[in-house]
């Protein structure tokens, strides 16, 4: 079985039925400054029942492709954000 990547991040809009967009950030080494930077990518993940909300905290695990730019699964919400 291959590895599944899983992703941790914050909702940010729900994006229709069955859909959330999350914001997920990742610190990396800058290469010629060597200082820390972040960086920031928003994925599609679908949400079967419809459980989460704006701002809560996340985890996502990859799937197979469910539509064009969705390929990740809710997996559980770690923590319920506040609005």
């Amino acid at each position: 079985m291959a590895f599944k990547r899983e992703i941790q991040g914050v909702v940010v809009k729900i994006a229709g039925e069955k859909t959330a967009s999350i914001l997920v950030e990742r610190k990396v080494v800058h290469p010629r400054y060597r200082k820390i930077v972040k960086r920031f990518k928003k994925y599609l993940i679908h949400d079967e029942r419809n459980e989460v909300k704006v701002g809560d905290t996340v985890i996502a695990v990859e799937c197979r492709p469910l539509s064009k730019r969705k390929s990740f699964r809710l997996k559980s919400v770690l923590a319920t954000g506040v609005e």
